[in-house]
């Protein structure tokens, strides 16, 4: 009797194992689940559920685990099950204190993990919203995608994730299939560069938590001094701190037999990588700048990725011409005067003629609006020549006020054509001046 109650005991336990779903899976065993993002600066925004808090997150496929921030901005989350630990990130700073909390309920759409893991950083400085223009908590890794196959339409912001049980790829002769390799739970594909008139295999992340095209480690074969070929700039915000580098534009980057010219691409320094590179084969990665021009399908399962070219492939590669990196500092209030016609009828003194008038009257409305202010400006940049300093606050661009345009709307604006004139009203202090330049490329 006994046997058979361990037996059975045994049986029970094994039919729970075997049935409970470990990870991110569809709700109602649905066979796929289109989710909605919002593109911003090349970054994909989705909105999720965290213990039933709703919050918006970076899909992130250069990172591994769910890291959560900006918790002023989602203080009614309940965390759950938390232990303090130290993560170490990209950036010249050390390790950030941070805690691990177990056991959450995290909702992507209709995707959902019952029991997920995921980190909370409380550096205030690690805040990824100023810079977006929109609310950003936290980065979503690629655990979300250990489970589906994932399709990114970066044209039309819509994320598919299909239940690899009812699906698979299916042949695409207009497509490009790499093979995936997996390091530290992160995807590493193999693309060819031209450097020094010669094609050579590189291994880069898939880093879509990265808004650059291509970063690479080794500048020796792309880099010149005389005449310099680069400029210095601000490439991002790591976890561990402000990443600086150099920009340049490589001659070629090949995805199979597709070719990408006079490609953007960034080399971080060295102290910005050296303590997050635990990966010695890999040569750099590539960002939502390459990604963005394609629809990107994962297939973590069969360790394959497939890109094909959507209408961004052919556009030239653009950046920020005017030096100036702007961020969102908070809302202030404006007073807008508005003018409002009013038709009125009325009969003459012989009541035998209609007389039509109209009144005008000055309604003033006030509202609370985005405020943008310089964040850094790039030594010898047009907008630094003209004399734009960091701390000024950006009222008007070309003659429109800023806050009526997105953060990331300003940003194209500064990437547009070369020669583009653009008029600045700033205020610095108590007053308020403006400043002139024309975008110039460095290249």
């Amino acid at each position: 009797m006994l046997r058979k109650a361990l037996v059975l005991l045994f049986f029970l336990c094994f039919s729970v194992a075997s049935v409970a779903q470990i990870g991110f899976f569809l709700q109602s065993d649905k066979k796929r689940d289109k989710i909605p993002f919002k593109l911003v600066n090349n970054l994909s925004i989705v909105q999720i559920e965290i213990n039933g808090t709703p919050l918006s997150f970076i899909l992130d496929t250069g990172v591994k685990s769910t890291i959560l921030f900006s918790l002023e901005e989602a203080d009614s989350l309940q965390l759950r099950n938390t232990t303090p630990v130290m993560l170490q990130g990209l950036g010249a700073g050390g390790a950030v204190e941070a805690l691990r909390s177990l056991n959450n309920k995290v909702k992507v759409g209709s995707a959902i993990d019952n029991d997920h893991d995921l980190y909370i950083i409380f550096d205030s400085t690690l805040n990824f919203s100023p810079r977006m223009g929109i609310p950003v908590h936290g980065i979503l890794g690629n655990e979300f995608f250990q489970n589906f196959i994932v399709k990114i339409n970066y044209a039309a912001e819509v994320i598919t994730v299909y239940n690899p049980k009812k699906y698979s790829l299916k042949p695409c002769k207009k497509c490009e299939d790499l093979p995936i390799n997996f390091v530290g739970g992160k995807p590493y594909i193999s693309l060819q560069v031209e450097s020094k008139n010669a094609m050579e295999e590189v291994t880069l992340l898939v880093d879509s938590g990265s808004s650059d095209v291509m970063w690479l480690f080794d500048k020796a074969d792309f880099i010149k001094e005389s005449p310099p070929n680069y400029f210095k700039d601000f490439l991002g915000l790591g976890l561990s701190g402000n990443i600086f580098g150099k920009r340049t534009r490589i001659p070629r980057l090949s995805v199979g037999s597709f070719n990408l010219n006079e490609v953007n691409t960034s080399f971080p320094e060295e102290e910005a990588i050296l303590k997050a590179r635990n990966y010695e084969e890999r040569d750099g990665s590539v960002g939502g700048g390459f990604l963005s021009r394609f629809t990107v399908t994962f297939d973590y399962t069969n360790k394959i990725v497939r890109f094909k070219k959507n209408r961004k492939f052919k556009e030239p590669f653009n950046y920020n011409m005017s030096g100036i990196t702007l961020e969102h500092e908070g809302l202030e209030l404006v007073k807008e005067e508005r003018q409002a016609s009013v038709n009125t009828n009325r009969m003459n003194q012989n009541e035998s003629l209609t007389v039509n008038s109209i009144s005008i009257t000055t309604e003033v409305h006030f509202s609370l609006v985005p405020k943008y202010v310089v964040a850094d400006v790039r030594e010898g940049s047009p907008a630094a020549i003209a004399g734009v300093i960091k701390g000024d606050e950006v009222l008007t661009i070309n003659g429109k006020p800023c806050y009526q345009y997105k953060l990331y709307e300003l940003i194209e604006i500064f990437s547009s054509d070369e020669g583009k004139k653009i008029s600045l009203e700033i205020k610095r202090g108590d007053y308020i001046n403006k400043f002139k330049f024309n975008l110039k490329s460095v290249f």
